[in-house]
């Protein structure tokens, strides 16, 4: 019991330092792709911290994944290094021992990443489209930024306010800048405000300004001064669709979903957990190490386990939405080669700690041997 608490307690402290350090470089990630698309105009300024905290969430299975194994690994790497192994197997104790402690720390992590995957990541993916299209069916006008120029919805206006008053539709010092067929036409007003007609119809009114038409300098440059003047904007629904994407449709729906698309998200929802499990069942044999040797080399290849892991399931996931294979035969096999890879890994150490193991007999030949080199230079 005294070791089972110790060893918790250590991968716990070591869980904490990664998930840290990835929960950071996600975020930061995150942070720059956003402020990128709310300079471009393509989301809203004010919801980008709402969009971090939606595409965090996304990403938290990946990192817990990635966590628990790194963890594992790092304990049980640090136990050869320290030489706490070979008094642990001298001991007559087996690699075996250490699933109880392991599986009381990861289970959790397993349960939490299944909890994400299937309930939390798809109410983010959900709200965060949802706050693109409502961006995105905004009126051109509310769109707009102090400072900044934006381009309409049909492509022909660019639209360029010096302030905003306390409603949002009401902009101050607007210039307009209009491509038609009869040439470009330039407006500027003190005022502007987005309009309905008795129709619906949606109309920008301008008020106080003045309208430029064509090039300054030829005989059909035409200048003019208007108290109001409303040009038609594109009417867009204000509806969000009802449609949303696969990966933000809840998981009870899907599991109603009988199309390609649906079985293959609900594999990749499912492949979360029980790619943790196998994970960090796999960093207990893949955690030996040479005390004599570094430890970096058990990262790189865990980092590369973790990545090809991934992207097979990927793999898997395409296949499934090709329906070249169906969800029943898709979901289970990687997961069953990784499970046997696991025993085979067990197997393999166990079978290496034994005394009468070839490479454990070769170890102890060339021990005897040093043995009796040194009694001989020895007087």
């Amino acid at each position: 019991m005294i070791f089972q608490r110790a060893l918790r307690r250590e991968m716990a402290a070591a869980a904490g330092t990664s998930f840290t350090v990835l929960f950071s470089v996600s975020v930061t990630w995150t942070l720059i792709g956003i402020l990128g698309k709310a300079a471009g105009g393509k989301v809203d300024s004010g919801d980008v911290l709402a969009l971090i905290m939606f595409a965090t969430i996304n990403y938290l299975p990946t990192i817990l994944i990635l966590t628990s194994f790194i963890s594992v690994l790092m304990v049980v790497t640090r136990s050869y290094r320290d030489s706490e192994m070979v008094v642990w197997f001298a001991s007559g104790l087996s690699l075996t021992r250490w699933i109880w402690p392991v599986l009381s720390f990861g289970i959790p992590m397993v349960l939490l990443t299944g909890a994400l995957s299937l309930v939390a990541a798809p109410w983010a993916k959900e709200k965060s489209s949802e706050y693109v299209e409502r961006f995105a069916k905004r009126e051109d006008l509310q769109k707009v930024s102090p400072g900044q120029f934006r381009e309409s919805a049909s492509a022909n206006r660019i639209f360029f306010v010096e302030g905003v008053a306390g409603d949002t539709s009401v902009v101050h010092n607007v210039f307009v800048n209009t491509v038609d067929e009869r040439g470009t036409a330039v407006i500027v007003a003190r005022e502007g405000v987005i309009s309905t007609g008795a129709k619906g119809e949606r109309y920008l009114v301008l008020k106080n300004g003045r309208r430029y038409q064509g090039v300054p300098g030829q005989s059909d440059f035409q200048t003019m001064e208007f108290e109001s003047y409303s040009m038609r904007v594109a009417s867009q629904s204000q509806e969000l669709d009802p449609d949303s994407d696969t990966d933000a449709i809840p998981t009870m729906a899907l599991f109603a979903d009988t199309s390609t698309s649906g079985r293959a998200e609900l594999l990749s929802r499912i492949a979360s957990p029980l790619t943790c499990l196998l994970l960090v069942l796999l960093a207990i044999p893949l955690g030996f190490v040479n005390p004599r040797a570094g430890s970096s080399a058990n990262l790189i290849i865990a980092l590369l386990i973790f990545f090809s892991y991934n992207n097979l399931v990927k793999l898997m996931e395409g296949v499934v939405q090709g329906g070249k294979i169906s969800f029943a035969l898709g979901w289970w096999p990687l997961h069953l080669v990784t499970a046997l890879v696991v025993l085979a890994m067990f197997a393999w150490r166990l079978n290496l700690n034994h005394p009468y193991h070839p490479l454990a007999m070769l170890a102890a030949m060339k021990r005897s041997r040093n043995g009796a080199d040194n009694k001989a230079v020895s007087p």
